[in-house]
């Protein structure tokens, strides 16, 4: 399987989109497309042994558009340069024909005052209400102001689809060559007992209008896309690299794994990399949010768009391009923003039939009215006003603007959610399960206590930390750092510690390890796990009852079978925990905390962040079905979010509703969530979750206001209210109310631009 995210231009509505997945899907080989109007935007999942991007673009191109491949997260400067170009152009353009189509239908509307509101007036030209004149000023505006309707229209035709440029082009089209038969044939109509009247302002003002209108939402939705822009700005354009003992700066894109880098002071680090020489401190809160800077030496990593502060620093390159963080981050955040939400599939269903329907109602109405009254320019105008008034644009962009907006200001706040759906979710979670180790806790664990036994051959503290820290050497787990680290601070040589390398080193996850050192089999691991193994713990009672109930970690040690030693351990809570739990449990959540812990240790701390509720001693494989029985649990009809940064979480993440991953945690753990926290603070639960719920509150307003627009506009413009108050909808009016219509809902979309966190302590 191949899965492309491609760029689209030439779509002016939803049913364009509409269009376009069709045609997509039309391709043998192709999967699943998704076309996303408001992103412009097209992903495609396909078999890449029975079709290929060619056949797709051929594809597209047949339909009557253009496509280029996305840049998939590479930061690209010449590629954006050409962008804002090509951006540029297209608004200069629109401007131009707006500017023209402006004055040209001013002066027609002028002309036409005196027919249409019997307006006489010294300051109206007499010659402006001549139909010539008339004819002479309308002709350039609705061929030449409005030749991309009648292209893009034709197109459709050829497709045999209609979009919103077919109901612009059949509604002033009608106006206009109603009015140009009645200028040529004037005493057709009068012979006939008709008033020979000229619509030429209706086709113009409503041309005019539409450019009005595609400008402002040209301009709307190209700042939907700030947030990338300001991501992808975040990057130098160049590196100082050092070869062959010489400095040379050369594009950023030049750049490959291995290259020597050198940064100043004040200067941004251009790729990631492990630093080799020097020491600094280097600001990364536009990647983390952390405000403190951190110190960098050899070997610390660094990364790519943050600032180097105070010292020269040289490092090595270790990912570069799509590889970064910065370009990781980027490429998340467009594939959340060209995915759909769940909520947007009613308006996809609508706008597929929309415009069809619309052309039905319009010809229906001209019908009816002509049958009743027998009147060709009132059923004429009702017809013209159907077309016109009905905009299937705000239904195409009333969810997506509002979730390239809100996947936007997430990654403002460092927060990656990875898709429209995750992020529609996250506003119904109701119950919240925070891992303890590296979530809640600062993930750096410290020994305060060790006891032993007394009378065996390992009572000696020293003999016996130099064969549990020669186990626990192997082992990459947080705890066995701790350990070792407590054993160097006790003065055991960490040469000693290497020389006694244990044999034959196992694990077992979520209970502990063992190895056998100096011809012993050292066992250390929890004491469920030890008393499985048959080893009788009661020895250390109090001990234990004591580090409990401070909320310590117990790590038991045994020698050949028999119980030696116990350490306690402890974690340190992260500044914001307790804050954020009390925050969670004021927006309603029930928080519960999931730890491999002895239930009592367990109880203890989440005592001191006030959680109520607690799964202790849970294995890494039994993670999943918490999360599992928790979704299952009787009258339940809210989601649970999973909170967690390690490996063992990983599949707990997967299994969520959604799952949250601390981005200091791993790669795993990152894969498997649907939203990501970039920095370590949890205060991104909140942020993510009230975002989710005020861009959920967006989009239904979008949606309220599209939909009502439509089922009050059309029917009016039908004429509905002309048999009780003799009141008609001018076409010019529709026209103005059309073209808003899709800028109201994109204006109401940058409102969450405003968006900023509320806390409640």
């Amino acid at each position: 399987m191949e899965t492309i995210t491609l760029k689209l231009s030439g779509m002016s509505c939803a049913a364009c989109a509409h269009s376009v997945e069709k045609a997509i899907c039309a391709v043998p080989g192709v999967l699943q497309c998704n076309v996303n109007f408001g992103a412009e935007i097209a992903t495609i999942r396909y078999h890449k042994w029975r079709t290929n991007l060619e056949k797709i673009q051929a594809a597209i191109a047949n339909a009557g558009y253009s496509s280029y491949p996305q840049s998939d997260g590479v930061i690209n400067s010449v590629e954006e340069d050409k962008k804002s170009a090509a951006y540029l152009v297209q608004s200069r353009i629109i401007t131009r024909k707006l500017i023209f189509a402006s004055i040209h239908s001013f002066q027609i509307i002028l002309g036409s005052l005196p027919h249409m509101i019997g307006l006489h007036s010294s300051f109206i030209p007499p010659v402006l209400s001549n139909p010539w004149v008339q004819l002479l000023l309308a002709t350039p505006v609705q061929f030449w102001c409005g030749a991309f309707f009648y292209r893009n229209a034709w197109r459709a035709l050829k497709r045999r689809t209609a979009t919103m440029d077919t109901l612009i082009v059949l509604g002033t089209s009608a106006a206009y060559f109603y009015s140009l038969f009645v200028t040529v044939f004037p005493k057709l109509f009068t012979s006939h007992g008709l008033v020979a009247d000229v619509y030429y302002e209706a086709a113009t003002v409503v041309i005019t209008l539409v450019l009005l209108g595609r400008l402002l939402e040209h301009h709307a939705k190209s700042q939907t896309y700030k947030s990338i822009r300001k991501l992808i700005g975040l990057q130098p354009k160049t590196a100082c690299v050092i070869r062959d003992n010489v400095e040379i700066n050369i594009p950023i894109q030049e750049v490959p794994v291995g290259d020597v880098i050198l940064v100043r002071p004040g200067e941004k680090i251009p790729v990631d990399g492990e630093v080799i020489d020097g020491i600094s401190s280097v600001d990364e809160s536009m990647i983390t949010g952390e405000s403190m800077p951190v110190k960098k030496q050899p070997p610390d990593e660094v990364i790519g768009a943050t600032i180097n502060k105070t010292g020269c620093l040289i490092f090595r390159a270790t990912r570069v391009g799509r590889d970064t963080v910065l370009s990781q981050i980027v490429k998340l955040v467009q594939d959340a923003q060209a995915s759909k939400a769940p909520i947007q599939r009613l308006a996809d269903r609508v706008t597929g039939w929309f415009v069809p329907a619309v052309i039905a109602i319009a010809i229906a109405t001209f019908l009816i009215w002509f049958s009743i009254a027998s009147n060709f320019t009132l059923a004429l105008i009702t017809a013209i006003g159907v077309l016109i008034i009905a905009c299937p644009c705000a239904l195409g962009l009333a969810t997506p603007t509002s979730v390239m907006v809100g996947t936007g200001i997430g990654a403002e706040h460092g927060i990656l959610i990875k898709g429209a759906e995750s992020l529609e979710l996250a506003h119904k979670i109701q119950t919240v399960v925070l891992d303890k180790t590296g979530t809640l806790t600062e993930g750096k664990p410290t020994v305060t206590d060790f006891f032993t036994t007394k009378g065996t051959q390992f009572n000696n503290e020293i003999k016996l930390l130099q064969m549990v820290a020669a186990v626990e050497q192997d082992s990459e787990h947080p705890l066995a750092e701790a350990i070792v680290k407590y054993a160097e601070s006790q003065g055991i040589d960490t040469r000693k510690i290497q020389s006694l390398r244990a044999r034959n080193f196992q694990v077992f996850p979520g209970m502990g390890i063992q190895g056998g050192v100096s011809g012993c089999l050292v066992q250390i691991g929890t004491q469920r796990w030890l008393e499985e193994q048959g080893i009788n713990t009661y020895r250390f009672h109090k001990q234990k009852t004591i580090l409990e109930a401070t909320g310590k970690t117990l790590v038991w040690i045994a020698i050949d079978g028999s119980l030696q030693g116990l350490i306690g351990i402890s974690d340190a809570l992260k500044p914001s925990s307790k804050e954020v739990v009390k925050n969670l449990q004021k927006m309603g959540l029930e928080v519960i905390m999931l730890t491999g812990d002895n239930r009592a240790s367990a109880i203890a701390f989440a005592l001191q962040l006030g959680i109520k509720r607690v799964f202790a001693e849970v294995r890494p494989e039994q993670k999943a079905q918490v999360i599992q029985s928790l979704q299952s649990e009787q009258l339940r009809q809210s989601l649970v979010a999973m909170v967690g940064d390690g490996i063992n979480d990983a599949p707990a993440l997967a299994q969520a509703d959604v799952g949250i991953a601390i981005g200091t945690g791993t790669d795993v753990a990152i894969a498997a969530s649907d939203i990501t926290l970039i920095s370590n603070d949890l205060e991104g639960i909140i942020t993510a979750i009230q975002l989710s719920r005020a861009t959920i509150r967006n989009i239904r307003q979008n949606l309220l206001f599209a939909f009502i627009y439509n089922l009050v506009g059309i029917p009016i413009a039908a004429g509905i209210l002309f048999p009780f108050t003799g009141w008609l909808l001018n076409p010019i009016l529709a026209g103005a109310t059309m073209a808003f219509s899709s800028l109201s809902v994109i204006t109401n979309a940058l409102r969450l631009r405003t968006f900023q966190p509320k806390m409640y302590f």
